[in-house]
């Protein structure tokens, strides 16, 4: 096949519980089975607009602070929107949230952003609600394989 393509993740991972989510989504995105699709994962505080200019996808992960996503990753989206604003519009993206509570707010801030960005949601959220359970876990690995497979497959 022709050249990789690039797989971003972007995620928010204060504490081991939300380091397993981005693990288990960098795991599945690295599937044996996916061959033409390299994988970056960056903490919002590492990723900026250059990174986000170089890929074909994005998974961004979050916490839900205060009803509201990261600061970590709002400081990645304040360092990024201006400079990518023209040139990343219908850039395919998912995200999942890490919510303590329900994640309305987090979610209706990063549709907000993306939406002005012009990004296209190729999954719906994945909300991952209430009290830590294993399968946050699973649903993030399926989510990194399900994105990583897509560009995999050219669907992307």
């Amino acid at each position: 096949m022709g050249n990789k393509k690039r797989l971003l993740i972007v995620a928010h991972a204060p504490s081991p519980n939300t380091l397993k989510l981005r693990e288990a989504a960098e795991h599945g995105a690295r599937d044996q089975d996916i061959e033409n699709v390299d994988v970056t994962v960056l903490s919002p505080f590492d990723a900026g607009p250059d990174d986000v200019l170089a890929c074909d996808a994005i998974i961004l992960g979050t916490t839900e602070n205060l009803g509201y996503m990261s600061g970590a990753l709002k400081d990645f989206f304040d360092r990024s929107y201006y400079p990518c604003l023209e040139q990343t519009q219908g850039l395919p993206f998912a995200y999942y949230i890490r919510a303590g509570h329900d994640g309305t707010g987090t979610h209706r801030a990063i549709e907000t952003i993306t939406t002005g960005l012009r990004w296209k949601r190729i999954q719906e959220p994945l909300i991952c609600r209430g009290d830590y359970k294993d399968e946050f876990r699973e649903q993030c690995r399926e989510l990194g394989l399900y994105v990583a497979a897509s560009l995999d497959a050219g669907v992307l």
